[in-house]
């Protein structure tokens, strides 16, 4: 009986087992570190696009704008930095008929190909660690619980400031300095292609544990802001070139091919790939310095999701119910909520302490009793202070620590009637 339709037979496959095995793997590992970090699917870029990070800020004006009157612009500034291009990288490795005879192809081939994916991997997340030091973020804390809230809580205001969204917060941290944190706590430290992380950890949705990352520093940044960028390698004309690389899957991350070289007896494997981790938002990266000898051994008490930590709890967000309020005597602005790394056994002491700083001025001033509810959740406005920038300083004690600056309130401008 002759063979069916369609039937794919040897002819039809021009990629090795050894290559599509190694494509695919190198495109698992990836997924999964995605979905570690909590990023989104990777973007395709054309080789030699330039890496460019932005700052951005936004100057609101007034929106009391009178009938017939011009409305202001507000002013906005997106600054870009741009670092390097991404480029196709070419990696190879070859394995003598010699090395396979004395150890066999399990360990000569086998073993030395996935020792090569790692060394892959390692080349774009290395890379990755050293850019997110360029955060511009930056505050010195005196603890390390204390530098990862406020890692958390720079971003998380960075980004509220911003008006975008975050879904959840990525920490960094190096690993002696976690496992002196940690000590002989009892915490589910997970592991998967090398890299090691803790999920919902002191507030972070996830907290990477990295020798890259330097001691002393903890560096957050949300899943929004990272970005995998790819260029494709079977996009290209290598095929002229007698180069016929294997890919794998909707998102070619890289090109594999193995060769014999019979004039040397050897067995060469060659790799081509283009990739980067990025932030799209420089100023959304916090890099938190903390002095080595302040991170003790101690005992932690979270394991898995965030449960109620008393001793461990600490104040990292404060939001206003208004960003723009009248230019009245009579107008209010109040704190509406605050957050916490996890959440206090009990309600926590709160004190305020409302500051003004000018329309166009970077020094806050803290107000006095000529201002009522000027040590309270609630502040009521003056008049004169039209177009002038309020905001409250909230303190935890008991249950939680801490010391936070809610985001700003703008006083519209005066009333021409």
């Amino acid at each position: 009986m002759p063979a069916k339709n369609n039937l794919t037979k040897k002819a039809n496959i021009s990629a090795s087992v050894r290559e599509i095995d190694f494509v695919t793997r190198f495109g698992l590992i990836w997924d999964s570190l995605r979905e570690i970090l909590g990023i989104m699917r990777p973007i395709e870029k054309a080789p030699g696009s330039k890496l460019t990070s932005y700052t951005a800020s936004v100057t609101l004006q007034s929106g009391n704008v009178g009938e017939g009157e011009e409305i202001p612009y507000s002013q906005a500034t997106v600054s870009p930095v741009a670092y390097a291009d991404l480029t196709l990288e070419k990696y190879a490795k070859a394995v003598s008929i010699e090395a396979v005879e004395k150890y066999g192809a399990a360990i000569a081939v086998q073993k030395t190909d996935e020792a090569f994916l790692n060394e892959l991997q390692g080349v774009v997340l290395d890379r990755f660690y050293t850019f997110l030091q360029t955060g511009t973020l930056t505050s010195t804390e005196s603890t390390f619980q204390m530098a990862i809230a406020m890692a958390i809580g720079k971003v998380r205001h960075k980004f509220k400031l911003m008006r975008r969204n975050i879904t959840n917060v990525a920490v960094f941290v190096n690993t002696l300095d976690a496992y002196r944190y940690l000590g002989a706590a009892d915490v589910s430290i997970q592991s998967a292609f090398g890299l090691q992380y803790i999920k919902n950890f002191l507030g972070a949705d996830t907290m990477i544990l990295s020798s890259e990352i330097p001691q002393g520093k903890v560096i957050g940044v949300p899943a929004d802001n990272i970005v995998l960028y790819y260029t494709d390698p079977s996009n290209a004309d290598y095929g002229q070139l007698g180069l016929d690389y294997t890919v794998q899957g909707e998102t070619n991350l890289i090109g594999f091919h193995v060769d014999g070289d019979y004039k040397t007896a050897v067995g060469e494997a060659f790799a081509l790939m283009g990739m980067a981790l990025w932030a799209e938002y420089l100023d959304g990266i916090a890099v938190i310095t903390v002095p080595i000898d302040s991170v003790p051994a101690k005992p932690v008490y979270v394991v898995g999701p965030v449960s109620t930590v008393e001793t461990d709890a600490t104040l990292v967000a404060a939001t206003l119910n208004k960003s723009t309020v009248a230019a009245d005597d009579t107008a209010k602005v109040a704190v509406a909520s605050v957050g916490y790394n996890i959440t206090p056994a009990t309600d926590p002491s709160l004190t305020y302490l409302w500051q003004v700083r000018a329309k166009n001025g970077t020094v806050w001033t803290d107000l006095t009793s000529a201002y009522t509810g000027y040590n309270t959740a609630e502040l009521t406005v003056k008049a004169a202070d039209a177009e002038k920038h309020y905001r409250c300083k909230v303190t935890a004690s008991g249950s939680a620590t801490g010391t936070i600056e809610s985001d700003e309130c703008t006083v519209a401008a005066a009333s021409n009637g």
